[in-house]
């Protein structure tokens, strides 16, 4: 007896949508108890190893109340049908019943179906078949009502169930009996299927591997649980769900095959449809999650150039055989290609189109695409093989046909107004492109256009604001005994610019105002209210007043005539040198880091005195302070910003700490430039992300410099 079953035309009877919710088909299997009785004597005559386990090992022939009593079988609920006899006679006419048993380790509930054997051979006259089906989700119900109701619905599925018995003394293990329901699912009159191996509703589609395992579990004589496709008599195909158990006489010896079928086609397809829509959800998922991912990376990049390379290496993996971004100037010519290949042995052939252009310059569907002045849906096309060799170089030609040739797509990359370039995959197959790739890469195109132009749009305002903010530092004008060094570099990490700012000013006096500053912001306005701060720190000081008084006049300015938000600096006036050498430094720190002095001994000190609130915070007069300091011969003075030492991921005060101890190390003698690029080189450990002023002032008698 060997078969199963799993699709459902029309027309099909309630077993199909409720049996898994009655019972499990493994559990069935093997913890399904099967009966064959007698019910002229009410004797158990035959049995599975089962309802064998489930008695305690009761030997057979035994009367179905010792049975009962052995199993601990018992109604499941308080109804009439409390003793053996009244479950018997219940089972006799064919009406099922919940029971349970009281045996420890046997819990949960189940539906006792009985169904005398009519029309079976003479030897299985008066012969009753007592199956016990566990019931899925049913142990101890705290709601008796809503529980009965629940039986009754399993009572109505149990009676749509097939079932089948088999003889394996006979040869090929023939079908001997079938009930009604089977009839009904298959489409076969009983005499057409009694004689007969239940392989017959099997098919073309029909696994051979569960075939397999039935065929393997009877022949152990242990029960098993499939489910297969079948087909009923008129051909139409459904899904079988198939138990079949061993009945045992009292020898021990299997003298029939108890079958239990149910077709269970629906529950088949409403679980396809239902991996059908979570693959579906799954791909919109991995689509929208690669978009994002690589329109992250794009918008990271502040550079055209860099978003043009990366691009390719983010599109290979994903779409085509190779691709290729076509970066155009300004005039719409191609200056800058950018490829990638999914096989990166093909990097060789991706450099020649990187360096010869020619495939690109009188390619027909890239010069289309970039002269289109609206919107158009890109379609992928067959590659036109036969007229490359008049539209490339032989170099090109040879690294094309290498790298694959069936079909492309060609994709705008579109900024605001104009074409930024194009996007070039290509499929060594021909048809490659389906229509969620298609949606896919002309998306990435319209993305990445306008992370593009963004770019480059970004990089223009950079590089102005660079050159405004440049133009508007000084050029240091030497003082004589001062050795004087200067840096400003732009943050590694962004395009902007900030308000950084430094200043050497020899004053009327003979002595030499030297400042650093840092205005708020990250833009042309924060270069601007640079330069306007400058200049008045620089008239303040040729005016003759005091580190208090200009900071006081600059605070003032700013907060009257709003030339900045905030801004901090650190101005210091350097006297003459006394006859030893020696200078007085007087200065006064807004808001910004203390400076350091490099003793000529290798010590370093924190002019961290005179600390007042950064210029445009204060809302009252107060009086500004200032501290004094001596820079002695070969001592040196170094002002910077914060972006020198700030690092996001490491704490300012280490970073401080840090710089004082490496600058105590740095070679004595060293002119103030070599000073200037070891701390530069001491404090390059990362990505800064603010711009960066250094001011170094070494106290040489007798010198005149700066650089």
């Amino acid at each position: 007896m060997t078969q199963h079953a799993t699709s459902s035309p029309a027309g099909t009877t309630p077993s199909t949508m409720v049996l898994p919710d009655l019972v499990d088909p493994v559990q069935a299997a093997t913890g399904g108890a099967v009966l064959l009785l007698d019910t002229a004597s009410q004797m158990v005559v035959d049995a599975n190893r089962v309802a064998s386990r489930l008695a305690g090992g009761m030997g057979i022939p035994s009367s179905f109340g010792s049975w009962c009593t052995a199993a601990g079988i018992i109604p499941a609920f308080e109804t009439p049908q409390s003793t053996p006899e009244a479950i018997f006679a219940a089972l006799r006419e064919g009406r099922g019943i919940a029971v349970r048993s009281t045996r420890r380790g046997q819990d949960g509930v189940s539906w006792a179906v009985g169904l005398p054997l009519v029309g079976a051979p003479d030897h299985l006259a008066d012969r009753a078949l007592l199956v016990l089906l566990p019931i899925a989700g049913l142990d101890e119900p705290s709601d008796r009502d809503n529980s009965l109701d629940g039986l009754q619905m399993r009572a109505a599925v149990a009676s749509h169930l097939s079932f089948t018995i088999s003889d394996p003394t006979l040869p090929d293990d023939p079908l001997i009996w079938v009930n009604p329901a089977f009839c009904e699912v298959t489409g076969y009159t009983a005499e057409e299927v009694l004689g007969r191996n239940c392989r017959f509703l099997q098919g073309p589609g029909t696994d051979p591997g569960a075939v397999a395992r039935i065929r393997a579990a009877i022949e152990a004589g242990e029960a098993v649980g499939e489910t297969l496709l079948n087909h009923r008599k008129d051909g139409t195909p459904f899904w079988n769900q198939v138990v079949v158990s061993p009945v045992h006489d009292e020898q021990g010896r299997i003298t029939h095959h108890v079958g239990i079928q149910a077709d269970v086609t629906e529950r088949i397809h409403a679980e396809r449809r239902h991996v059908l829509e979570l693959d579906e959800v799954n791909r919109e998922n991995q689509r929208l999650s690669l978009l994002a991912t690589i329109t992250q990376a794009l918008v990271d990049l502040f550079d055209e150039d860099s978003g043009a390379a990366l691009l390719p290496e983010l599109v290979a993996p994903h779409f085509g055989t190779w691709c290729a971004v076509v970066v155009v100037d300004d005039t719409g010519e191609p200056r800058l290609v950018h490829g990638a290949a999914r096989d990166p042995e093909r990097a060789a052939d991706i450099a020649v189109l990187e360096r010869s252009h020619r495939w690109v310059r009188e390619s027909p569907s890239v010069l289309h695409v970039l002269s289109a002045h609206h919107s158009q849906v890109p379609a992928p096309f067959p590659v036109q093989v036969d007229t490359l060799p008049s539209r490339t170089t032989p170099e090109e030609l040879a690294a094309l046909e290498r790298l694959g040739l069936g079909s492309a797509l060609v994709v705008p990359l579109r900024g605001r107004d104009r074409h930024t370039g194009v996007l070039v995959v290509v499929s060594e197959d021909e048809d490659a492109f389906s229509g969620d790739d298609l949606h896919d890469i002309v998306a990435l195109g319209a993305r990445a256009g306008l992370a593009l132009d963004n770019a480059r749009l970004y990089h223009r305002e950079h590089e102005a604001a660079l050159t405004l903010q440049r133009s508007l530092l000084p050029e240091i004008v030497a003082a004589p005994g001062l050795d004087c060094a200067t840096l400003y570099d732009p943050a590694s990490d962004g395009a902007d610019v900030g308000g950084d700012w430094y200043d050497v000013v020899p004053l009327p006096t003979g002595r030499v105002a030297v400042t650093v500053g840092d205005v708020v912001g990250h833009d042309v306005r924060a270069a601007a209210s640079m330069g306007q701060l400058r200049s008045v720190i620089r008239s303040e000081a040729w005016s003759g007043r005091s580190p208090a008084e200009v900071v006081s006049g600059m605070d003032e300015l700013v907060r009257g005539l709003g030339m900045a938000d905030i801004a901090t600096c650190v101005f210091a006036l350097v006297d003459l040198p006394d006859e030893h050498g020696s200078r007085r430094i007087t200065y006064t720190r807004s808001g910004h880091p203390a400076p350091l002095l490099l003793r000529v001994d290798g010590t370093v000190e924190h002019l961290d005195g005179a600390l007042t609130t950064p210029i445009g915070v204060s809302t009252i007069h107060e009086e500004v302070p200032q501290a004094e300091a001596v820079l002695h011969p070969g001592d040196v003075l170094v002002l910077f910003t914060d972006g020198l030492v700030e690092r996001r991921d490491r704490p300012l005060r280490a970073q401080l700490e840090n710089l004082a101890t490496c600058a105590g190390e740095i070679e004595q003698g060293m002119d103030a430039a070599g000073i200037r690029d070891a701390i530069v080189e001491v404090c390059a450990d990362g990505t800064r992300e603010d711009d960066t002023c250094l001011l170094v002032v070494r106290n040489t008698p007798g010198s005149d410099g700066a650089s």
